[in-house]
């Protein structure tokens, strides 16, 4: 059992990162998990990569169409996608979209910076 106290974070003060002119995130890093709150604008795109991490994306306003393992997946506000690990990934911003992501582990390389990937 951890003996870290409980942590409150509001995302409409927590930092913000401006990845590229049309990524932008706010994250927090457990112990086991990441959690970000992506701001992505129209026709953004994250390239393929694949990761470790286990993640899942939950689409708060918007729509991204996600490619992985040969497929396309349109993914809208109020729904969900599970990326399994190691699955190289895309994803195409189809509309203004807000975005959670939760990842486990904990994205250890984006605390060393090592996302060039995202600041494209």
């Amino acid at each position: 059992m951890y003996n870290t106290p409980m942590t409150l974070y509001n995302w409409n003060t927590h930092p913000r990162e401006q990845l590229n002119p049309q990524i932008a995130r706010k994250v927090i890093h457990g112990v086991n998990m990441t959690i970000a709150r992506l701001e992505l604008a129209k026709h953004a795109v994250v390239p393929e990569h694949s990761h470790v991490h286990e993640q899942i994306s939950m689409v708060e306003s918007g729509a991204l169409k996600f490619f992985l393992e040969g497929r396309e997946q349109i993914v809208r506000a109020g729904e969900a996608l599970k990326i399994p690990p190691y699955v190289p990934h895309k994803v195409e911003v189809l509309e203004d979209s807000v975005v959670t992501d939760v990842f486990s582990p904990s994205r250890e390389d984006w605390i060393r910076g090592e996302d060039a990937y995202l600041r494209k």
